[in-house]
């Protein structure tokens, strides 16, 4: 009987090279068959008899995870956030889970870049203005010489360093692990996080969603910053107090921000919404071709390790 392998992404069309993968193993692959995340129902009947997952948006509760068991060996998620993932019932059933580190890193980080660019320059209200008949022109500030700070200098914090550099920005950074290499070649200062925040003309959010980072950037932090400082978060939305952040653009305590991520997805109903100093994007970091592509394959290749009996190279639960 051949292993059945469930797809939950919907890019399928960018699935092809991963699911070339694992056709080669003679696996039988069952896909989703929506333009959507599948819903926990859906993902409790296509779950049965499935030994490795490739998991894109959906949550992949303890319902799902037990309702696997005992076929299900391993999950690999495309991404390095696993908060969709519950791991402590993974844990419990023993099924691995698995990242792909460094498979979207270019993607976010221009990204970021780009919303550094739009809110510098207010890009996205100009093109609006003109829409709408009228002539709007912003005196913007050039990134030459102004401050990033970057919060998480992991991959895609790293990779957000090196544009910053080409733009002759002066970078600060912190992280509980500091990279020689960074400050060597690009000039990265390490420095407290409360100094970044209140030294840098744009912070840029690059760490993960866990306990101790979860609304790391609140009202207090917020009266640190520069009255006319920028702060972007491409990360996760639980690092930012939302109602915070909106009383910070509102009382004039920074000048403006831009948001890729939110609390909510997609943010209903926020009061962020009504304001004309924030830049949204749908959480599209990690949106590119590239980005799908390899970590399709990073996935699809950690699910052949398992299933092929040997240690998967990237989890952050053990078989």
């Amino acid at each position: 009987m051949k292993k059945k392998v469930l797809i939950g992404s919907r890019e399928r069309s960018r699935s092809l090279e991963a699911m070339r993968i694992l056709n080669a193993q003679g696996y039988e692959l069952i896909l989703n068959p929506h333009d959507r995340a599948l819903t926990e129902n859906e993902l409790l009947e296509m779950i049965k008899g499935v030994e490795g997952m490739i998991a894109g948006s959906e949550k992949v509760t303890a319902a799902v995870i037990a309702a696997g068991a005992p076929t299900l060996k391993v999950i690999a998620k495309q991404g390095v956030g696993y908060n969709t993932i519950n791991v402590d019932a993974a844990k419990e059933h023993g099924v691995a889970v698995t990242i792909t580190p460094g498979a979207n890193s270019k993607s976010v980080a221009d990204l970021a870049i780009g919303l550094i660019m739009a809110v510098a320059r207010q890009i996205p209200q100009m093109d609006l203005s003109i829409r709408n008949g009228g002539w709007y022109r912003h005196t913007g500030v050039e990134l030459g010489g102004k401050v990033l700070g970057i919060i998480g200098m992991g991959n895609i914090g790293g990779e957000v360093a090196k544009r910053a550099y080409g733009f002759g920005m002066k970078i600060l950074a912190y992280d509980v692990y500091p990279r020689q290499e960074f400050i060597d070649n690009y000039g990265v200062t390490y420095l407290p996080l409360d100094e970044v925040f209140a030294k840098a003309d744009f912070v840029s959010l690059h760490a993960p969603a866990m306990a101790q980072t979860a609304g790391m950037v609140n009202i207090e932090r917020l009266r640190k910053m520069k009255k006319t400082s920028y702060i972007i978060n491409t990360a996760r939305g639980e690092l930012i107090v939302e109602d915070d952040l909106y009383k910070a653009l509102t009382q004039g305590l920074i000048a403006g921000a831009a948001l890729d991520v939110f609390a909510q997805e997609p943010p209903k109903e926020s009061p962020l919404m009504e304001l004309k100093n924030v830049v949204f994007t749908s959480h599209a970091g990690a949106y590119t071709n590239e980005a799908i592509v390899g970590a399709g394959v990073m996935a699809a290749e950690e699910v052949v390790r398992v299933l092929s009996g040997s240690e998967p190279k990237y989890s952050v639960v053990k078989p």
